[in-house]
């Protein structure tokens, strides 16, 4: 039951004691408020840098053509490497534990898109039909380019969202035709990227197409690929592979990185996890040493508050009260102290990271790498836990030590 003048005792020695109290609470406080505070920024920039990995595959691994920087069999250095289909096919047909292979084209200087009387400039590039693996798409209508396309060297196009706005308005521009450097395509599908704006204004036509109306002959600019798991030293072994595969076919160094340009996404995705992995644990340590500082405090209070009442404690025993009563009685006033000041700093700490989404929301601010700060629910949930089991703590000592005064002791206490 609910014991009334036991609550009423507790606050009113919080009362007598408000500068002290207040001190002690905001120590506590403030060691909450940093906790969440720096959760909440390193959950900002976890978030952050895992946007920017969503915009193409995580699992992938790209290559490019580069210029040698190393003379080899002959051949002096500074020569650019061109990728052709052979090269792609030589990939595709060499390469184990991959899930989709992709060639892409850069068509550099098409760029002029007509509907109707809206003309624009967008992003051109040709790609087979297990590219939009590697670019994460997410098709809101129609459908993607596939083999059929390619093979029959169809004049149709995907568009990106940003594309359809500027150039359909309100209008649905399936089944509509698109002018491409004044060469009709016809829209087949449209997509979603989550790389950002950039990447939504482009279109998609198959590699086969381009290569024949823009006359690239069978020129490729990038060979993409996504591995059946997310391994770092299977990815390495998978780059050394392309890399030795690609340079003997090119007469270009084994150990020119310049030459052969790999971009290994598994790789870099592993390191920044294991990096916030690490933040995570740091921001932790730091975060709890800094609440233990503030539950120090709530201990040394309720050490000092049971000095005060020594003989008041002396007398409650004499007239029978339990040692649980005591210790219960110590307890939940140090509970109280702490739960009360970290809850307000759980509060404030998650009002302020809520505060800065609204401020990013309105004002469009570009925070780079940080997104979305924030703590999770269950993350405030192990700080209330924390909160609640701290305060025990603090007040443990003190209770167990005040419920072993000896009445007679307390009673002659000055």
């Amino acid at each position: 039951m609910l014991d009334l003048d036991k609550w009423q005792e507790i606050f009113e020695t919080i009362r007598k004691n408000r500068l002290r109290t207040f001190l002690t609470a905001f120590s506590v406080a403030w060691g909450i408020l940093f906790l969440v505070l720096f959760l909440g920024f390193a959950n900002g920039l976890q978030n952050g840098v895992h946007e920017e990995f969503e915009g193409d595959a995580m699992n992938s691994i790209w290559v490019n053509g580069g210029k040698t920087s190393k003379a080899y069999n002959g051949m002096q250095p500074g020569r650019f490497i061109q990728f052709t289909d052979e090269d792609f096919e030589l990939v595709r047909q060499n390469t184990q534990g991959v899930e989709h292979v992709a060639s892409r084209n850069n068509m550099w200087h098409v760029g002029n898109i007509t509907y109707k009387n809206e003309t624009s400039s967008f992003g051109v590039m040709g790609c087979n039909s297990q590219y939009r693996y590697l670019e994460n798409l997410e098709l809101i209508s129609g459908r993607f380019i596939n083999e059929e396309d390619i093979k029959e060297e169809r004049k149709v196009a995907v568009l990106g969202n940003q594309v359809v706005a500027q150039l359909f308005k309100d209008a649905d521009p399936l089944g509509e035709n698109i002018l491409v450097e004044k060469i009709p395509f016809l829209v087949i599908g449209i997509f979603k990227d989550k790389g950002g704006d950039w990447d939504q204004r482009r279109l998609y036509i198959p590699i086969s197409t381009g290569q024949k109306i823009f006359g690239q002959a069978n020129r490729i600019h990038q060979i993409a690929m996504i591995t059946t798991s997310i391994d770092a030293d299977d990815a390495k072994k998978k780059e050394t592979q392309l890399r030795k595969m690609l340079a003997e076919r090119h007469s270009v160094a084994p150990d020119d990185i310049a030459g052969i340009r790999i971009h290994n996404n598994i790789e870099q995705f592993m390191m920044y996890r294991d990096l916030f992995s690490a933040i995570n644990w740091i921001v932790w340590l730091v975060g709890i040493l800094t609440v233990v500082s503030g539950i120090v405090g709530v201990g040394n209070i309720m050490t000092i508050s049971v000095r005060e009442r020594t003989k008041e404690i002396g007398i409650r025993k004499a007239l029978g009260a339990t040692p649980f009563s005591i210790v219960s009685l110590i307890m939940q006033e140090a509970i109280i102290i702490t739960v009360v000041a970290g809850y307000f700093g759980l509060v404030l700490g998650v009002g302020i990271l809520e505060l800065l989404n609204v401020m990013v929301a309105q004002f469009g601010a570009e925070m780079g790498y940080f997104r979305d700060p924030g703590v999770h629910f269950t993350t405030a949930m192990i700080a209330t836990g924390i909160l609640i089991l701290a305060g025990t703590i603090a007040g443990l000592i003190p209770a167990v030590k005040a419920a072993s005064i000896s009445p007679i002791a307390a009673i002659r206490e000055e």
